[in-house]
């Protein structure tokens, strides 16, 4: 008997090239652009779900402050939605001028923001960076930047009980990603709606020059930071790390945490697309030439859309992009010299 093949993925491969994206990005002019925009970021919130209105109150309290040499590091907690409190750890630098720029920095998925600021699962610190996410909110911290390393929902310290009882590393994205889709939001929205709590957190802080605020993540955290320099303005620079590439190649193509995933989405836009809400604020992206999961391939592809689209509102000064010699890990090379220039560099207004 003739063998059969029953694999599914060429004819939903067949069913991606075969849809119109009604905001795939068309725009001619810059005028064109900014109405694209406009009408694009609507319909993107809704696609995540939507957005709390009016915010709870922040309520934010610091539990623990630890002295550094090179700065201090706050443990503090906020009110994101209602009862769903926000952890994250504010590392403040010594011996620079007051206020400075911020960055916010995301972990992706393991420990969870522990791991970016290099305490140790016995709770000790790092003597040097380890791992893919290479301790890089302590690199900014260095680097003169105050620093919110923010956990995010699903993640270390925000996690279900029974992910705590399998181990540092498991995270709760299956169980709590499941059930928001089943109740009609996303993960990313949460987790967007969490970052822009925290720059409400932030704008409260004298540390903090208000009108100088970007945002750094690494994989998880790279969608984070994406999706959040696409629909928050507040975000002056965004840092996508082990991320920016086609949903084809990568989300809709390969295995990917549930998180990752936005109903429908890819009836209305491609990742360059939701990347294309950036501009006219700045946008660095990294990508490892042998990352696994995030592909080569697409990534040159995205980055050809996204110099396009920045090309076309007259801003191809605030893009830039390395790709480097590596897997799925962060760089940290180019990036922090781009966030030096774009963020610290550029006068408050």
């Amino acid at each position: 008997m003739e063998r059969v093949n029953f694999d599914p993925f060429p004819l939903f491969r067949k069913l991606y090239h075969s849809r119109k994206r009604e905001f795939s990005f068309q725009a001619k002019d810059k005028r064109e652009a900014i109405q694209w925009q406009k009408r694009w970021r609507e319909k993107l919130i809704s696609l995540l779900g939507g957005f709390p209105d009016p915010s709870p109150t922040l309520e934010a309290c610091i539990l623990e402050r630890k002295e550094f040499p090179l700065y201090m590091r706050e443990t503090v907690v906020f009110n994101s939605r209602e009862d769903n409190r926000v952890f994250a750890y504010l590392l403040i630098p010594r011996n620079i001028s007051l206020p400075a720029p911020a960055l916010i920095c995301l972990p992706g998925h393991g420990r969870g923001v522990d791991d970016i600021v290099g305490i140790k699962e016995d709770g000790t610190l790092r003597k040097k960076p380890d791992g893919y996410m290479k301790d890089f909110a302590l690199q900014a911290v260095t680097r003169g930047f105050v620093t919110l390393a923010m956990e995010q929902l699903g993640f270390g310290h925000r996690r279900e009980e029974k992910a705590i009882a399998r181990g540092a590393r498991e995270s709760s994205c299956n169980p709590l990603a499941g059930a928001l889709l089943l109740l009609g939001e996303t993960m990313i929205g949460w987790r967007v709606y969490d970052v822009r709590r925290a720059i409400d957190f932030l704008e409260t802080r004298k540390e903090v020059d208000n009108h100088r605020i970007g945002i750094m993540g690494i994989s998880g955290g790279g969608t984070i930071a994406l999706f959040s320099g696409a629909l928050e303005e507040r975000i002056k620079v965004t840092v996508v790390s082990g991320y920016f590439c086609t949903f084809y190649h990568s989300i809709f193509s390969l295995y990917h945490c549930i998180c990752n995933y936005v109903p429908g989405l890819l009836q209305y836009g491609e990742m360059y697309d939701v990347a294309g809400l950036i501009p006219p604020r700045a946008l660095f992206i990294e990508a490892g030439k042998e990352d696994p999961i995030f592909p080569l391939e697409g990534v040159k592809e995205a980055l050809n859309k996204i110099r396009e689209i920045y090309r076309i509102l007259e801003v191809e000064n605030k893009l830039g992009w390395e790709i480097f010699a590596g897997k799925h890990e962060i760089q940290g090379k180019k990036s922090f010299l781009f966030l030096e220039k774009h963020l610290r560099n550029t006068p408050s207004f």
